[in-house]
């Protein structure tokens, strides 16, 4: 619990703090063929999972050598690393879109609409249904220090404490709480179905709603 409760400054919470990269691609043409190898691995893991990948599947299916990949990544790891962090990152961004129509005093009601981004990306981005935001790999895959939750839950916090205007002090434990929930409640929901159970999503969005509107409403 005290890891969930310790509050850290909104500029820890912007994004993971680990980098996969052996070292960044100057070059345009680097950066392109790096997106290919998280491309690549991206679509590996969607027709065989994370433990049949191999970097040298990942060099082949991006068209590039594997000494290539290995210039930029020291392991299959480093490179799904990267690919969460991408997806995080596209989370976010669409989350910070959908905050940006909202009232702030009942940014709240858009619960429904993050668990969407959600199961959007689930249902659309290759390898997001196999690893998520990483537990399936390691639960620290996206930064060392924090387990995967709680990177997002930081993430969260930020971009509320930045867009709106909120409190950290005041929604860092909630906020941290509902993400905690949601993570199991949705792994119920694929138990259940591969797209997500209707019915547990949809109690999961009421849960979520009345919990964050009863602790942060006044």
């Amino acid at each position: 619990m005290s890891d969930t409760q310790a509050a850290k400054p909104p500029s820890r919470a912007a994004k993971p703090e680990a980098t996969p990269l052996r070292r960044q691609p100057v070059q345009q043409r680097s950066a392109r063929r790096v997106e290919r190898m998280l491309d690549a691995s991206a679509e590996l893991i969607e027709e065989m999972g994370y433990d049949a990948l191999t970097t040298t599947l990942i060099a082949k299916r991006a068209g590039v050598a594997v000494g290539s990949l290995y210039q930029f990544f020291p392991d299959k790891r480093a490179v799904v690393q990267a690919m969460t962090q991408r997806n995080l990152e596209k989370f976010m961004a669409a989350v910070g879109e959908r905050l940006a129509t909202v009232d702030h005093q009942h940014w709240w009601d858009v619960v429904d609409s993050l668990l969407d981004i959600y199961l959007r990306m689930h249902r659309e981005v290759p390898g997001f249904s196999k690893v998520h935001f990483g537990d399936v790999v390691d639960m620290r895959l996206l930064d060392e220090q924090r387990d995967n939750n709680r990177v997002v839950a930081d993430s969260l916090i930020h971009l509320l404490t930045t867009r709106l205007g909120l409190p950290e002090e005041q929604i860092a434990l909630p906020i941290a709480v509902a993400v905690e929930t949601a993570d199991a409640l949705l792994n119920l929901a694929f138990r259940r179905a591969a797209d997500g159970d209707p019915e547990v999503v949809a109690e999961t969005k009421y849960l979520l709603k009345g919990y964050l509107a009863g602790r942060l409403g006044e």
